[in-house]
């Protein structure tokens, strides 16, 4: 250890940033050889009695952070009535505890700890909370605390009101720590270069570098003070010795002195899991340390752990915003109110045929066999034609070709085909064996559909030669199946250990050697892993069951008027999937699918023809380029789509002028815009015609509930903020809540999003209409008329909320496009709330404003004929090129972005580009 030790243990400055000073205590307490040592200590309740608070949370930090590391977990709790007491500890060497010039090791630490507890004559229910190399110290202590028969209570929580009972171990909170780590493995992430020979002491005891890198990981930027809050206890070389020492303490290979005890903490963790301990693992996905390996380990160790991934957080997960709500709701689900699992929810409410089972028939009955199930169309007008017998074979070889391969029940493969017979027959073999089908779609872009594949956690990736370079450049988890045509080379490169082709023709061996059909899977085992678009946010993965997905695609088989003898040309392509499901024969355009708007009408119209189509279903932004480019069009041409019946778009708002216009390319049709989201799709239905007779009205009218479906609103109060409280109030303004049994089952590794989106009170007249657990917040804002009807009035978080008034922004923004010249309109607040003025920022006819190409201010004429429209009094009008929208629909507009922007163009700022 380092010269100027042993040093004292003090109190920190009563002026730090969040952390209230009479929370600070000096404890005395035997450490693991038996010497008596100060500890500090962050104790938010020490004189509390058993009938003052309901437990005790026992937080352990980690290296280089000390006890202010939980002071918004520590604020969070002291603000609940008979809360939670939170006792958070400074580990000896760190912090504002004693510097004792000792080595400390894994094994030490945890008996230290232990220690300190018994000192603190901690008593009750007692949740171990760790981060970090803290993590595994607190595990260690909690299994050994278990092992000691401090286990949690089977029975709950007691009714006691003698004597404070003895403490017992009720559950495990963990973030960005290990549960185990091979032997024969490098120190994990950028630990290897701390660790390099002669670095150690400069990078940690002798300057900062160690302690300033870890405080700039949080992104946004944690403020000054924090930094300089959490830097307080390690101002000199002494200060830091013990950061040099826990980085030394990492077991890295199996000779490391700390290897035993990391070995008994790893099986410590096991027998935790074993007894059915509450787990909670909160996780900043983007940690250099504490990598995605980690997380999937605590998955694997502790299957029944609840995780919750904080999009944006790094390895100071705690630092998060929403880190402690996330904790004290966990705790009060799962540690104070435990409810036994509702087994009613393993399966639909109504049995669905299973996803194949249409897919058999059609391949079964002599007289469809050979008519087509899939149709390729390629951009020279060709296609490739794929029967619903050749279909329905290539699954069953796949099927069993993926399973001699080693995919297994449970475990996750990620689909990076393009639509087609390949990714159909692929996707309905996983399902058939019992795997969970992963789609992201590629419009996330790189970055996105990189988080998505990664955070999933997939053992398998099968994609095209594209998707698995990027794979291996990007290091995503999983081994490799190549889709299409590769050379031998380029499998080498790409660590591809098969191709489809070979996967199938190992399939038709051994099924011609009689190998079994596959288990049947479970109606509430996962299916499948549906990715949200990203548009509102970081994409979502939505997990649905088996049961559920058969029920959500015959909701969309009523929906979109799809079958036997009604082939759908779908140029979105999540819909193409559901084809099969539903006996349908599906086209797939010559298009880039993960770009709607390059759909031309003429690649519509041979789509259309190649197998006398009669739906459709487009992304508004194909609607867009369809109607743009129809001008193109052959008479033959026209009169294919003059054919088609039914016309779908979904995923965002289209206009009903744009839907007047696809009346004229296909007479026959009423197009129809069905509403819903990854999580529930479809959840209303509207056609032109209902949108006609339902009039003018405050937002976009999404028609009325589809079949089995409940629609509710939660009425928003004065701040703009939805409550839980669910009515069906005609006028009543709020979230718009949807019910059901093909709601998704959970969102992935997102507990605390997945508790808040089902968090709902529902009224008199709507409870036991829908089950508990199947309702889904859409994050829409609407509400529902006298008719029954739906009307979406916007987003939620773009809602615009003054001193005096909640304003919606849809039917703002639709009275501003009624205006001549006006294409597109976001309508946003700039200011504090106090004094919250209102602006609109539009898009322009070419002939308004000609050749614009950077930011206007509109002219007082257009400005005031605004205003006039809207009803309200604009600070300004500002005309842009484009308005930012999402990346899948190109529809949906960013209206945080435009507020933020048009606020910095209206202050005088420098804004720089907005779309």
């Amino acid at each position: 250890m380092s010269a100027g030790l042993p040093l004292p243990a003090v109190t920190p400055p009563a002026d730090l940033p969040g952390f209230d000073p009479r929370w600070s205590r000096l404890v005395q307490a035997p450490d693991h050889a038996g010497v008596l040592r100060t500890w500090h200590v962050l104790d938010t309740a020490p004189d509390a009695g058993p009938d003052d608070v309901v437990g005790t949370l026992l937080c352990v930090h980690g290296n280089p952070t000390w006890s202010y590391l939980w002071r918004g977990l520590a604020s969070a709790a002291s603000a609940v009535q008979l809360g939670w007491r939170v006792v958070a500890v400074d580990q000896l060497e760190m912090g504002y505890s004693e510097r004792t010039g000792t080595t400390r090791r894994l094994a030490d630490r945890v008996e230290d700890l232990a220690g300190l507890v018994q000192a603190l004559e901690l008593s009750g229910e007692v949740v171990a909370v760790g981060h970090d190399w803290g993590g595994i110290v607190v595990s260690g202590w909690a299994a050994g605390e278990l092992a000691r028969g401090g286990g949690r209570r089977d029975a709950g929580r007691h009714a006691s009101t003698g004597p404070a009972s003895p403490l017992r171990v009720a559950g495990l909170v963990v973030a960005n720590t290990a549960a185990s780590w091979p032997a024969d493995a490098a120190a994990p992430g950028v630990l290897k270069l701390a660790l390099l020979p002669g670095v150690l002491p400069g990078v940690t005891s002798r300057s900062e570098v160690f302690l300033r890198t870890t405080l700039a990981l949080p992104k946004p930027p944690l403020p000054a003070a924090v930094k300089a809050a959490y830097r307080g206890p390690y101002r000199s070389r002494g200060e830091r010795a013990g950061i040099e020492a826990f980085v030394a303490d990492v077991p890295v290979g199996a000779g490391h002195p700390s290897r035993p005890a990391l070995d008994a903490v790893t099986e410590g963790v096991a027998a935790l899991a074993a007894a059915g301990l509450p787990t909670f693992v909160a996780w900043g996905p983007r940690d250099p340390v504490f990598t995605e390996w980690f997380l999937r380990d605590w998955r694997a160790r502790v299957p029944h752990a609840d995780v919750h991934r904080f999009a944006t957080a790094s390895h100071l997960t705690p630092e998060d915003p929403q880190f402690a709500a996330a904790v004290l709701r966990w705790l009060d689900e799962r540690v104070l109110h435990p409810v036994s699992p509702d087994t009613t929810a393993a399966a639909p409410a109504v049995p669905a045929p299973r996803m194949w089972a249409a897919l058999e028939q059609r391949a079964a009955d002599p007289a469809t066999a050979s008519s087509p199930a899939v149709v390729e169309m390629s951009p020279d007008g060709t296609s490739r034609r794929v029967a619903w017998g050749l279909l329905a074979r290539r699954t069953d070889e796949l099927a069993a070709g993926f399973t001699a391969l080693g995919v297994r029940p449970g475990q996750r493969v990620s689909l990076l085909v393009p639509p087609g017979a390949d990714l159909t027959a692929t996707l309905y073999a996983l399902l058939r064996i019992g795997a969970v089908a992963v789609v992201a779609d590629a419009g996330l872009g790189v970055r996105g559909l990189s988080r998505a594949v990664t955070g999933a956690g997939v053992d398998w990736v099968v994609g095209v030669p594209k998707a698995l370079a990027a794979a291996r450049v990007l290091r995503w988890p999983g081994r490799r199946v190549a889709a299409g045509d590769v050379s031998d080379a380029a499998l080498r490169a790409l660590g591809v250990e098969a191709t489809l082709l070979q996967v199938a023709r190992t399939g038709a061996q051994r099924l011609a050697a009689g190998a079994e059909a596959p288990v049947e899977p479970a109606p509430g085992a996962e299916a499948a892993v549906l990715f949200t678009s990203g548009s509102t946010g970081p994409a979502k993965g939505v997990v649905y069951t088996h049961g559920q997905l058969a029920q959500l695609a015959q909701a969309m088989g009523a929906t979109i008027r799809i079958g036997p003898g009604q082939p759908l040309v779908s140029a979105f392509a999540p819909f193409a999937l559901f084809g099969p499901a539903l006996g349908a024969t599906c086209v797939v355009p010559a298009m880039d699918v993960t770009r709607p708007a390059t759909l031309t009408a003429a690649a519509l119209a041979e789509a259309v023809a190649a197998a006398s189509a009669t739906s459709v279903f487009l992304a508004p932004a194909a609607v867009v380029n369809v109607l743009a480019t129809a001008g193109d069009l052959t008479p033959a041409q026209r009169e294919a789509l003059g054919g088609v019946s039914t016309l779908l778009s979904a995923g965002a708002p289209v206009p009903t002028p744009l839907l007047q216009r696809v009346r004229e390319l296909m007479p026959l049709a009423d197009p129809r815009t069905p509403y819903g989201a990854t999580e529930v799709l479809p959840a209303t239905d509207v056609g032109l015609s209902d949108v006609l007779a339902a009039g003018a009205g405050e937002g976009i009218c999404v028609g009325r509930p589809v079949e089995g479906v409940v629609v509710a609103i939660a009425p928003l109060d004065a701040d703009g903020r939805a409550g839980l409280d669910l009515v069906s109030t005609p006028g009543a303004v709020g979230e718009v809540v949807v019910g059901g049994e093909h709601v998704k089952d959970h969102y992935d590794q997102l507990w605390f999003t997945q508790a808040a989106s089902v968090d709902v009170r529902p009224s008199p007249t709507l409870l036991g209409r829908v089950r508990p657990g199947r309702w889904h917040r859409t994050g829409d804002v609407g509400h529902l008329d006298a008719e029954g009807r739906v009307w979406v009035e916007g987003r939620l978080a773009h809602v615009v909320v003054t001193a005096d008034e909640v304003v919606t922004p849809v039917g703002v923004e639709q009275r501003a496009e009624s205006v001549p010249g006006i294409a597109r309109a976001a309508f946003v607040g700039i200011g504090p709330r106090a004094a919250r003025r209102f602006a609109v920022v539009a898009e322009v006819e070419a002939d308004v404003v000609p050749g614009i190409t950077r930011t206007t201010v509109a002219d007082p004429e257009l400005a005031e004929a605004v205003r006039a429209a809207t009803g309200r009094n604009l600070v300004a009008l500002l005309l842009v090129p484009a308005l930012p929208t999402d990346v899948r629909h190109n529809s949906k507009i960013d209206r945080a972005r435009v507020g933020a922007w048009a606020e910095r163009v209206l202050a005088g700022e420098r804004a720089g580009k907005l779309a």
